[in-house]
């Protein structure tokens, strides 16, 4: 690798875990030189700084492509093709989360929703059926979640993720007040009972 050492650990950092993501040690690496790179790259200066073969330049740039992860640039005077990935890290985010969704959340849903249609023949089948529709519902709300979400503007979602703990403290404050409302109607009950005796 032709690269100074912060950006060569980066860079080998994410080849490393390209396979935990599903994808190939190279195409991270390029991702990863894409990301730092301060203008954009043509395949030729990919190929001299990682060491790789231009066959899996390309490979990889269409990959990358393929995922919607690197734009694709023109400079006047030269028939190159330059990449680069998008300046907004959230936009990066919003388009992994997508394309995961449409590349592993969509076809489980479609497949979930076929099974759901069919009548079961057997009681193994019908006790199938409903976990695979307990699935299908955690799915579908997990997706839509995710949907609004991305929606948010990026300012919005990092407030949203600042508050972080903070909301879970409030689910539990509002649990405790259910407690202590329930036991003073329940004293409340027992005391209007005793009463009437």
């Amino acid at each position: 690798m032709n690269l100074p050492p912060l950006t060569q650990a980066f860079v080998l950092h994410f080849g490393e875990m390209g396979s935990r993501w599903g994808i190939s040690r190279t195409v991270g690496q390029i991702y990863a030189l894409l990301f730092l790179a301060e203008e954009p790259l043509n395949a030729d200066d990919i190929t001299e700084k990682l060491g790789f073969s231009r066959s899996n330049v390309s490979m990889g740039l269409k990959e990358l492509s393929s995922w919607r992860l690197v734009k694709l640039q023109h400079k006047p005077g030269d028939r190159r093709e330059y990449f680069s990935t998008p300046e907004d890290i959230w936009e990066i985010v919003r388009i992994l989360a997508e394309e995961r969704r449409k590349r592993e959340i969509d076809p489980t849903l479609s497949m979930l929703r076929q099974a759901l249609v069919e009548t079961p023949a057997t009681e193994g089948e019908r006790h199938a059926q409903a976990r695979m529709a307990e699935m299908h519902g955690l799915i579908e709300l997990v997706t839509r979640w995710s949907e609004d979400i991305q929606k948010l503007e990026t300012q919005t979602l990092i407030q949203l993720l600042e508050v972080g703990s903070k909301v879970q403290k409030v689910f539990e404050i509002k649990d405790r007040l259910k407690v202590v409302a329930g036991g003073k109607s329940r004293r409340r009950a027992k005391s209007e009972g005793q009463a009437d005796v």
